[in-house]
């Protein structure tokens, strides 16, 4: 796998070298300093994977993204040195279709665990990248009756995901008649401050989906660790570690493939912006199961590669623009 590292600090740079050198398919192509030198460099010498700093002299990480993923896109997986301080850019960066947010690794006592983390974040897109597909949960087709009646808008995201579902949930009235449960493609260390970043741009509340809890209307729920976020039989949340091979974690598949088997009421899958092809199977089985799906056009998409999937497969009733999907949701719940 062919990577290259945008950062400007030469400690980070010669961690993230190390942290490759430990795996034998990793090649470092080039190192860029600036946000300007990775934007010409990937045009000249594309990589699979871009390792790419936030806080860089002259154009920064997010602005960096931004022009790579219009010019030359390839995976970028964001390192940061401080998470929480730079909370705000690492969702515009993968707004701006960035798939990942790792810590930067040290030099320091924490060095092994940081280079194993971030080689796990690598895997991972590798992965993603490679358009593989695991095989996820089907149980057994029996429908709850705890949530007869009950409206759901199940909605799947990856790279381009935060800033197409801010754009989607400000257009959502505060008395919306039914619950939304998110699944991001992003780290639990991230998700809290991805609720809360969300929750202030909407006029519903945003929080993390509880285990054991009951979906009520008018509140998003984002899933929020990275085990994957399943409806149980009896209509609940429920948070569990298996599929344990399905690389996306959480795994969209698994949750629509849960609504589709034991959802009593109304729903409809909707699937966002993404790389690889996460959520395109499950949302065919919501669709074969009786509801309506909808899957994002490629003008609105940072990455049409999930909705690509969707339509491909047939998942998809409709594929509409980002901007008339909260219309057409009102629409189809009244």
């Amino acid at each position: 796998m062919r990577i290259a590292i945008a950062n400007d600090m030469p400690l980070a740079v010669e961690a993230l070298r190390r942290a490759l050198a430990a795996e034998p398919e990793y090649q470092l192509i080039w190192v860029a300093s600036n946000g300007e030198e990775a934007v010409s460099r990937c045009r000249d010498d594309l990589p699979d994977l871009l390792l790419m700093d936030m806080l860089m002299p002259g154009m920064d990480g997010v602005e960096a993204t931004r022009r790579i993923m219009h010019d030359t896109p390839c995976a970028i997986l964001i390192v940061t040195s401080d998470v929480e301080r730079n909370m705000s850019r690492v969702f515009d960066a993968m707004g701006a279709g960035a798939l990942d947010v790792v810590a930067a690794p040290s030099l320091g006592p924490q060095q092994v665990l940081d280079a194993a983390t971030v080689r796990r974040k690598i895997h991972n897109i590798a992965w993603m990248i490679g358009h593989k597909t695991s095989r996820s949960v089907k149980p057994t087709p029996v429908r709850s009756t705890e949530n007869r009646g009950k409206r759901l808008v199940a909605i799947g995201a990856s790279a381009g995901g935060p800033a197409s579902l801010v754009e989607l949930l400000r257009q959502i009235p505060p008395d919306f008649p039914a619950s939304i449960v998110l699944v991001q493609h992003v780290d639990e260390v991230f998700a809290a401050g991805m609720a809360q970043w969300l929750g202030s741009e909407s006029h519903m509340p945003v929080r993390l989906a509880r285990e054991g809890e009951v979906l009520q209307p008018a509140t998003v729920l984002l899933a929020g660790t990275n085990n994957h976020l399943y409806l149980a039989p009896e209509g609940r949340l429920v948070y569990r570690r298996e599929p344990t091979d399905q690389v996306y974690r959480p795994s969209i598949d698994v949750f629509f493939e849960s609504v589709a088997t034991y959802w009593r009421g109304d729903a409809i899958g909707v699937l966002l912006t993404g790389m690889g092809r996460d959520g395109a199977r499950g949302l065919k089985l919501m669709r074969e199961r009786g509801f309506h799906t909808i899957a994002q056009d490629q003008a609105s998409s940072a990455v049409y590669g999930m909705p690509k999937a969707a339509v491909t497969l047939g998942a998809a009733a409709e594929v509409l623009p980002l901007d008339r999907i909260a219309a057409r949701l009102l629409e189809r719940l009244g």
